[in-house]
């Protein structure tokens, strides 16, 4: 028989496998708790929140795709972030973050380490001397975010995760941004791997979820030890969308990385662009890393306008089709003002050290035709050239 391919095994996990009525698509099992056989005789699940089937078809399926020996979904990306910090960091433990990772990461672990319940520091990664005096004995847990939320800077995931590793900590890295199919930090030296499932994995933008997985099954252990304990665990309806989101993920991936490469086309050298974040362009500083550990490069884009956050505002007013909202990764194009959306939650002093300013626009590219999506953008360009 032949050996079928990562993607074909992770998208078809579950597919034919009913073993009542022979359905196609597997059922949905929404029930919360489960019989015993006896007195002491548990079966393969007792309650929902500590194991679901559907649920561990999602885990199945994306432990798959990322290569990890197991996967933990739960209830929201955030949620998943926690589950690494409580189940790897010890109380008055320190965790090093990349300084430009997405606002709600740092806000989570700014709020631990004010409680007290660990010491962060947020760090540029690109500076190796920088992380270099941050990886001390002490570390416990090192953050990668690559490509970073908002200005898609490249991480050497090899290089980091190696100097982690020298001094004893474990590293998550968030790969949010690009998929498995685009990405995968395990096989670069990463411990444990977290998406927030809500993005590009499900790509409806119709509900909500995380996933951490392990690279080895201590890790992969603990990680479900602590979801059963915290709660943190997702539902099986939200598994069950999610499952059906990832069976498209590459055909949507594929129609997505090209939209966003039309838009890069029209926005390099445009004279109404400052700058324009993209690590598929040569000129970007982490392009040379990011030809070296990712597959794809994504459809995530920031976009900084001559004339400040009026222009900003000129290049918002009437544009089409782009929705200004939060999140990413779904099949509609979204637009979104970081400073004062998704990174709101930084002090002012934490968004200007990593370089998020007023006149930042970050676009996720949606799978709309190609040409109204260059139509629109090329309009709001214009506008925003007069403003």
């Amino acid at each position: 028989m032949a050996e079928l391919g990562r993607w074909t095994r992770g998208m078809r996990t579950g597919l034919g496998e009913d073993p009542t009525h022979g359905a196609v698509v597997p059922p949905i099992y929404l029930s919360t708790n489960y019989t015993f056989e006896g007195l002491g005789q548990p079966r393969g699940y007792d309650y929902s929140r500590s194991g679901n089937p559907t649920r561990d078809q999602l885990n199945d399926a994306i432990a798959t795709l990322e290569g990890g020996v197991g996967a933990t979904c739960v209830a929201t990306g955030l949620a998943a972030i926690t589950l690494v910090a409580e189940a790897f960091v010890p109380a008055g433990g320190r965790v090093v973050v990349q300084h430009d990772a997405y606002g709600g990461t740092w806000r989570l672990f700014s709020f631990l380490a004010e409680q007290g319940r660990l010491v962060v520091d947020f760090v540029d990664f690109n500076d190796a001397e920088a992380l270099g005096t941050a990886l001390t004995t002490d570390t416990d847990l090192v953050w990668i975010e690559t490509p970073s939320n908002p200005l898609l800077r490249i991480t050497d995931i090899r290089a980091v995760s190696d100097a982690a590793h020298a001094v004893g900590a474990l590293v998550a890295a968030d790969n949010t941004f690009l998929s498995p199919l685009y990405q995968r930090p395990l096989e670069h030296g990463a411990d444990i791997v977290v998406h927030s499932t809500t993005k590009f994995i499900n790509g409806h933008s119709d509900v909500v979820g995380g996933v951490a997985v392990a690279a080895e099954q201590e890790h992969h252990d603990r990680l479900r030890l602590w979801a059963n304990a915290l709660g943190l665990t997702g539902s099986a309806f939200d598994a069950y969308l999610t499952l059906r989101g990832l069976r498209t993920l590459d055909a949507r991936m594929r129609v997505h990385t090209e939209n966003t490469e039309a838009l890069v086309a029209l926005l390099d050298g445009h004279p109404a662009v400052a700058k324009l974040y993209y690590p598929g362009l040569v000129g970007h500083p982490g392009h040379d890393v990011a030809l070296r550990q990712q597959t794809g490069m994504g459809s995530l884009l920031g976009l900084e306008l001559h004339g400040g956050r009026a222009a900003a505002q000129s290049f918002l007013d009437g544009l089409q089709i782009f929705h200004l909202a939060e999140s990413l990764g779904g099949v509609e194009s979204l637009i979104c003002h970081p400073a004062s959306m998704t990174h709101a939650g930084m002090t002012d002093e934490a968004r200007a050290a990593a370089g998020i300013g007023d006149s930042l626009l970050r676009l996720s590219v949606g799978v709309e035709a190609s040409e109204d999506l260059v139509h629109v953008v090329t309009e709001a360009l214009e506008r925003s050239g007069n403003a």
